[in-house]
């Protein structure tokens, strides 16, 4: 008989490409690894793994055992979904990656109600690019995604994952206030183009919300000045506030904390859209039906965009 860890093993080298990124992954030495795929060889009687380079490369008959151990893994995804379903307690572990701006607006008021209804149960996050998120989902790192996608740029999708909309995030160029303190030359914006020629913060090359942005302003006619690069969208605040820079920013931004800058809204009222994303075979575990289900009660109690601040809005 196969054995389930070995597969599982084989399965992941076809995701990670190395035994080295797989020995990361699973903080497996690589000697033990190498040794557990030999012996599965052995177990099968068919030759899995063939040199190219420097890389090891599945044959066709590792490629129908990777298969196979997708639906063997889903299917006691589903036992252990079921098992836990017969509890009284909703327990165990739901491990959550989700990216910066929800979990500064999102998650300490769901960890706090999860904690309050659900004892037993314990939530793990790890704060990730969505695109990065979504892949190790898939891969089973974790079991839970909150992920974004900005217009007319998809996040990746894969057929194992379902996904919820959480929320729809309009989309605003944010500008320094008002004020004597403030640079004169920020004061007279009230439409995108008229940025055309100010300091400009965005998240590094690579990032779909930099793309978007970057085409944002070459569709109001114009190439951006972008002097400030980073991840952080709090930076990106404070680069605003201190009359540095302006920046495309998302409305969840401000749901975290008070706005002291002045906002203009965009042609046509772009939205970046939130979701959340699972696999298909867990979907019905109390757990992550648990956490979904709080993630998706705070999403629908934050304040509308119009009711944040309205006088900051130009």
């Amino acid at each position: 008989m196969l054995e389930i860890r070995r597969l599982r093993l084989l399965r992941e080298l076809s995701i990670r490409g190395t035994i080295a990124e797989v020995s990361d992954a699973l903080s497996y030495s690589p000697s033990s690894i190498s040794q557990q795929l030999s012996l599965l060889e052995k177990e099968t009687g068919v030759k899995l793994l063939r040199k190219v380079g420097r890389r090891l490369q599945l044959t066709p008959q590792a490629e129908v055992l990777v298969a196979h151990t997708d639906e063997l893994l889903d299917s006691m995804e589903r036992a252990e979904g079921d098992l836990a379903s017969t509890q009284q307690a909703v327990a165990g572990t739901v491990r959550l990656a989700v990216f910066q701006t929800a979990v500064l607006s999102l998650i300490p008021s769901v960890l706090r109600e999860l904690r309050q209804d659900f004892p037993h149960l314990r939530v793990e996050m790890v704060q990730h690019e969505p695109e990065t998120a979504l892949h190790e989902t898939w891969a089973r790192d974790f079991d839970l995604v909150v992920a974004e996608q900005y217009p007319g740029h998809a996040a990746p999708h894969y057929a194992t994952l379902d996904r919820k909309i959480l929320a729809h995030d309009a989309i605003r160029l944010a500008l320094p206030a008002r004020d004597e303190a403030m640079p004169a030359e920020f004061h007279h914006v009230t439409a995108i183009e008229a940025a055309a020629g100010l300091p400009w913060v965005m998240e590094p090359r690579g990032a779909a919300s930099r793309h978007w942005a970057e085409q944002a302003c070459r569709m109001a006619g114009f190439e951006p000045d972008v002097r400030y690069e980073t991840a952080d969208l709090q930076a990106h605040v404070r680069l605003v506030e201190s009359g540095n820079a302006v920046a495309l920013l998302p409305d969840l931004v401000w749901a975290a904390r008070k706005r002291d800058l002045r906002i203009v809204d965009l042609p046509g009222a772009p939205q970046r859209t939130i979701f959340t994303s699972v696999r298909h075979s867990s979907t019905q575990h109390p757990g992550l039906v648990a956490v979904r289900n709080a993630l998706h009660a705070q999403a629908a109690a934050l304040p509308a965009p119009t009711d944040v601040d309205p006088e900051a809005v130009s």
